[in-house]
């Protein structure tokens, strides 16, 4: 059978880009190993960890902030099987949606292990048996897999991975989280909040180290707040299995030390899957890091082969993927699909969260850019104070010369909503009096960002 488009992956950037190019006409088929359609994202990753993010903040918010509110809740419990079965009932109904999707739109779904046998043929193996497929056009959406550090290898029990420690059946009484970037913070935060003693292992001077410097500051320090426990500065050596748990053995500050806990979260990043896609027999190669190369139209070294997502270049992000899906599907169909880098948040979702677009502050003095940075703290804002979310600020960073908004940075319970704002401001080359001078409803927490915007126009 032979298909206008074949997707080999069915993540945010495959699914997306299959439900986009059959919208636009083309006929499409998505090769999905998986018994389920959506990939990391929705099944082991972004919707599963924010599911149990919120029934954790939950639970916290019940216990250490109802009294104030006037409610009396005692003897609070967790039913965590209880906790993972609402999960897993969200994940299920996402899968739902893509297949419902699918069947709309009349995208062909093949399980199986997608690879390339050509420039033009995509052969599906499941159980020992194989379908070949013909294409005009493949799309490579293959995704990403965790890290796994050679002194440290997952054994799903007490060195684990992401995957792993969103499913724990019982709550681990301490918990050691090697990485303090969004996943490692994330999920020691949904098990610190339901009872485990963490610890977070950063070989960096600081955590979140991506982030504008004062957004990570102010995260650490919150944190450290609600109980988890930072050991920055810190290399890894080795970590010993025992009966109760695990033992990391680590260097700082010159010195061996040691920790121990009764599991062991391995969160240092995720590399690209590629595995056994048969790139060579199309003509590709892996480029750096393990990267397909492509060029500014996501096209590989073969012109009608494209690739997207984590296995290209880029922050590994599943809106990225999702936008680069959508501007592949539609340059097949004759439109200019495109995406501005330069306008892709990102988010921590921890409590609170911390959001950012554009440059961070470090990076704009690298540049040698004058500019002017304007900052309101959420504890002077009427509706974050009526809601008991006080604790952040936004940040808005502007050329000083042009008034143009060059970054965005909000630690706030709800920054994942505020930011976009901001991206849709920078999309259209937006300046700080452009939002100062923009109405914004009252009482609204989005009020703060008008206020930053207001104190960058005289930073």
């Amino acid at each position: 059978m032979t298909y206008q488009l074949i997707i080999i992956g069915s993540g945010p950037a495959g699914y997306v880009a299959a439900v986009r190019a059959a919208q636009l006409g083309l006929k499409v088929a998505v090769v999905e190993k998986a018994k389920v359609l959506g990939g990391t994202c929705l099944n082991v990753g972004c919707i599963p960890s924010k599911a149990l993010l919120a029934s954790s903040e939950h639970f916290h918010f019940a216990q250490h902030r109802f009294a104030a509110h006037g409610i009396i809740a005692k003897d609070l419990q967790i039913d965590l099987p209880a906790m993972m079965k609402r999960k897993l009932d969200v994940v299920s109904g996402l899968n739902k949606g893509i297949e419902f999707l699918f069947k709309k739109n009349g995208i062909d779904r093949f399980e199986g292990h997608g690879s390339l046998l050509s420039s033009h043929q995509v052969r599906v193996t499941q159980g020992g048996e194989s379908k070949d497929l013909e294409a005009q056009h493949i799309l490579l959406a293959t995704g990403s897999v965790p890290i796994e550090l050679p002194s440290l290898p997952f054994n799903g029990k007490q060195i684990v991975s992401s995957d792993q420690a969103i499913a724990f059946d019982s709550i681990p009484e301490s918990l050691l989280v090697v990485g303090g970037g969004a996943i490692g913070l994330e999920l020691g935060s949904v098990w610190s909040r339901l009872g485990s003693k963490v610890s977070v292992i950063e070989f960096l001077p600081r955590i979140a180290a991506g982030c504008d410097v004062e957004a990570s500051t102010a995260l650490q320090r919150s944190l450290e707040k609600q109980g988890l426990n930072f050991q920055l500065n810190t290399k890894v050596l080795s970590a010993v299995k025992e009966a109760g748990g695990i033992t990391l053995k680590a260097e700082q500050d010159g010195r061996e030390v040691s920790f121990q806990a009764e599991k062991l979260l391995v969160a240092v990043g995720r590399k690209p899957y590629t595995e056994n896609l048969g790139l060579e027999k199309a003509g590709l190669k892996l480029g750096e890091k393990g990267r397909i190369p492509v060029n500014s139209h996501w096209q590989t070294e073969v012109p009608n082969i494209y690739a997207v997502g984590d296995i290209v270049e880029g922050p590994m992000l599943a809106h990225k993927a999702e936008a680069e899906g959508v501007a592949v599907a539609e340059r097949l169909a004759g439109q200019a699909g495109q995406v501005n880098y330069a306008t892709i948040p990102n988010v921590i979702y921890t409590s609170p969260e911390v959001a950012s677009v554009g440059l961070t502050e470090d990076q704009i003095k690298e540049k040698g850019i004058q500019y002017r940075a304007g900052k309101y703290p959420f504890m002077a804002n009427g509706r974050a104070k009526a809601n008991d979310s006080t604790e952040g600020f936004a940040k808005i960073l502007a050329d000083a010369k042009t008034d143009r908004v060059l970054g965005v940075h909000i630690v706030a319970s709800n920054a994942s909503e505020l930011i976009a704002e901001a991206a849709l401001l920078m999309e259209f080359s937006g300046s700080a009096e452009d939002l100062a001078r923009t109405v914004h409803a009252h009482p609204t927490m989005s009020e703060v960002l008008k206020e930053a915007a207001h104190a960058a126009l005289h930073g």
